[in-house]
């Protein structure tokens, strides 16, 4: 949920003081003018309290272009184990997580490549929380930055052009990840890679972006 303008000055200067690493004072500098990064996490689960991340991928987007030679891509050892039903969504095995980075080196590594930009992803709210939940007792604060989901984008897109026949035939607006590159005619890889899928957020972002115009998001 997006804060008001003034409330949401407030909740950063709240952030800023609370932060304990000054390390990391430059999440609060202004962004550079027309960039965001592209977010995606893989986890155990999908229990915000319990369950773990085991990748991170992020990606840099600059106006129209997605920099993927600008990019991160982190596995994540997690210090418990990883059921065989999330070996079967991300395909990562145990094993492949033992070089892993521990999750504190990677959401520190994380926040650096981020800076103070704006963050995009689809669904953006639970890789959000998963962050924040290691981020917290390390620096004092949760990410500060602004959050844009492309669900969100989608389904004001979608709001915006659907006919009345389609409200008929579709009352609630379907708003899984294949729809939306379906509908927004884009290209897909393969899901639940973490680089993947934060690439596939990003075209979908760029491409909503035009679609409701620079200030839809």
């Amino acid at each position: 949920m997006r804060l008001g303008a003034g409330l949401g000055r407030w909740f950063r200067t709240l952030q800023r003081r609370r932060l304990r690493d000054p390390a990391f004072a430059f999440i609060f500098e202004p962004p550079p003018h027309n960039e965001w990064v592209a977010l995606d996490c893989e986890t155990t689960g999908l229990d915000t309290r319990r369950d773990e991340i085991v990748a991170i991928a992020a990606v840099r987007i600059v106006g129209d272009c997605i920099l993927t030679s600008q990019r991160l891509e982190l596995l994540v050892r997690p210090t418990g184990v990883v059921s065989a039903d999330s070996v079967r969504v991300h395909l990562l095995r145990e094993r492949d997580l033992a070089a892993g980075v521990p999750a504190q080196d990677a959401v520190k590594a994380l926040l650096r490549f981020i800076g103070s930009r704006p963050i995009v992803g689809y669904y953006t709210e639970f890789d959000v929380v998963m962050v924040d939940r290691v981020l917290r007792p390390l620096i004092g604060i949760a990410l500060p930055q602004p959050v844009i989901d492309v669900g969100t984008l989608f389904h004001k897109y979608r709001s915006r052009h659907r006919t009345p026949h389609q409200q008929l035939v579709e009352p609630v607006i379907d708003l899984r990840f294949d729809t939306l590159m379906r509908v927004l005619e884009l290209p897909q890889r393969p899901a639940h890679d973490a680089l993947n899928d934060a690439v596939m957020a990003a075209l979908a972002f760029i491409k909503l972006r035009r679609l409701l115009g620079p200030d839809g998001d």
